[in-house]
């Protein structure tokens, strides 16, 4: 009979909250086995790579999830880019205001992180990156051009991940205010 447990998920779930609160370096594997209560024999079973393959896999998930929910929200923003924008930046800042603006990009940071030296890593972060330019980018195709479109939406993850840093420190939201008026038509 196989023994499953739910160390891989709670490891996972473990280093995203912490690589987001306190970036990669300031996390130490004791802490997140510790606040997981995955085994380390387990860790290292599920994660044979170390905390860099953990760090890795951390990427891809939320990537991956927070791609789908751009995508969720331009269906139920019907399209509409200025709606979309605003939704976008106001679902972040109400993430970050309920986790008392502790919480950051899982993504941002392993990039200021990581990829000034691991080329590899850096890569990974860019894919991650290119799909959300491209999710946001299918937002704004309706009423620009193709290229228009895809400096457009890079351009507006460059904002949101700037108004993050600033978020945290002004504890405010007044940065994902900001981003809104540059990127809709203020109403």
């Amino acid at each position: 009979m196989t023994r499953t447990t739910d160390a891989r998920q709670k490891a996972l779930a473990t280093a995203e909250l912490l690589f987001r609160t306190q970036g990669y370096a300031a996390t130490g594997l004791a802490q997140i086995l510790e606040d997981s209560g995955a085994p380390k024999g387990s860790f290292y079973f599920h994660f044979p790579g170390g905390k860099e393959q953990l760090a890795r896999e951390v990427l891809e998930a939320y990537g991956a999830r927070t791609e789908a929910g751009m995508r969720q929200l331009a269906e139920r923003c019907e399209g509409d880019p200025d709606r979309f924008t605003r939704a976008l930046c106001k679902g972040v800042a109400k993430e970050m205001e309920a986790a008392d603006w502790g919480v950051g990009c899982a993504a941002q940071n392993l990039a200021n992180e990581l990829a000034p030296s691991n080329r590899d890593f850096a890569d990974a972060l860019a894919a991650v990156f290119a799909a959300w330019t491209a999710a946001i980018a299918e937002v704004f195709a309706a009423h620009s051009s193709s290229g228009t479109a895809q400096r457009r939406a890079m351009a507006l993850i460059a904002a949101l991940e700037g108004a993050r840093s600033l978020a945290r420190a002004m504890r405010s939201a007044a940065p994902f205010d900001a981003v809104i008026a540059q990127f809709t038509h203020v109403k």
